[in-house]
């Protein structure tokens, strides 16, 4: 195991992807904070929560959702590099275009239902 407790393929992909970006360790400040919610013990008593900031773009990334402070690492950095390689493109990730797909159904589904309701009632 490396330095994020990962398998040596997923941190070699990610290295790999720091330096195709032009992102350099030294580009970034971490801060762990306590993470909240599921966890237990080890998440209340724990600094787990990792706050990343690329400092020459100004991006900053909160990644919270594993109980390993070392996994949250990893994945905070991946989260990172994706949204660094958004900016730098200019096109959304797959996560993003699902997403955002996902909220406009919603809001059709409200209106579709606000709409049943107004129709309803003035037909009372």
């Amino acid at each position: 195991m490396g330095k994020f407790n990962v398998s040596p393929g997923k941190e070699n992909a990610l290295l790999k992807k720091m330096d195709e970006l032009g992102v350099f360790e030294k580009d970034l400040t971490e801060t762990f904070v306590r993470s909240g919610g599921k966890g237990g013990q080890n998440v209340n008593k724990n600094s787990t929560c990792v706050n990343i900031k690329h400092i020459p773009t100004g991006i900053t990334v909160k990644y919270d959702k594993e109980r390993s402070q070392l996994l949250n690492r990893f994945f905070a950095r991946r989260e990172l590099l994706n949204r660094i390689e958004e900016v730098n493109t200019g096109v959304c990730s797959a996560e993003q275009i699902k997403s955002e797909k996902i909220r406009k159904q919603k809001a059709r589904r409200k209106r579709k239902t606000l709409n049943k309701i107004t129709t309803t009632k003035s037909g009372l």
